[in-house]
C-alpha cells in the first residue's frame, strides 16, 4: 500500500463513506440499507454545527478507512466524553498501525473538545478487534446493547 494519510472528510468523500459502511455492516453481520445515508451523513457532518465527525484514511485517491465520533455526556462521571461510533478499514488496510493512528487521532480531538475518554463497543465476535483494543490500553465493560425503534402506530 503507498502512501496514506488521516483527514478529515470532504463533502466528496460522502459516497465512499457511505460504501465503507456498507461494508463495515457486512463485517459485523448487520442489515445496511444506503437509501438516504449519503443525504443524512452530509447534513450531519458539514452543518454549523455537527452532530458527527469523521475522520478518513485516504490511499491512492480511495478511501481505505474511516472512524467516526461524537462528544456525548456520562451522568455518571459529570463530564463529556467522545463516543466513537464507527472504525472500519478494509481488510487489505488492516494490521498496518492505521487503526492505532486513527484511535490517537481521536484521543487528541477529544483534548481539544475538552474530553478527556473515549467510550466504544465492538461485537464480541470481532475477537480480533478486541485484542487490538487490549493493546491500546482500552479496558471493556461487559454490557448489552439494546434498540427500540419507533414503528408506524407507536413504539413497542
Amino acid at each position: 500500500m503507498s502512501v496514506r494519510h488521516i483527514r478529515f472528510a470532504e463533502r466528496n468523500d460522502v459516497p465512499q463513506i457511505v460504501e465503507l459502511c456498507s461494508l463495515h455492516a457486512a463485517f459485523e453481520k448487520a442489515a445496511y440499507d444506503s437509501e438516504g445515508k449519503a443525504k443524512g451523513l452530509e447534513r450531519d457532518l458539514f452543518s454549523n454545527d455537527p452532530k458527527l465527525y469523521c475522520l478518513v484514511v485516504e490511499s491512492d485517491g480511495q478511501l481505505i478507512g474511516y472512524a467516526t465520533y461524537m462528544k456525548q455526556y456520562a451522568t455518571w462521571e459529570a463530564e463529556e466524553y467522545l463516543y466513537m461510533d464507527c472504525l472500519y478499514l478494509k481488510p487489505q488496510a488492516r494490521g498496518m498501525g492505521i487503526g492505532r493512528e486513527l484511535v490517537h487521532r481521536i484521543q487528541e480531538e477529544g483534548r481539544k473538545m475538552g474530553c478527556g475518554e473515549v467510550q466504544w463497543q465492538t461485537p464480541n465476535f470481532n475477537t480480533r478487534a478486541i485484542k487490538f483494543y487490549k493493546r491500546l490500553g482500552a479496558v471493556a465493560k461487559p454490557k448489552e446493547r439494546f434498540f427500540l425503534k419507533e414503528r408506524k402506530g407507536g413504539i413497542g
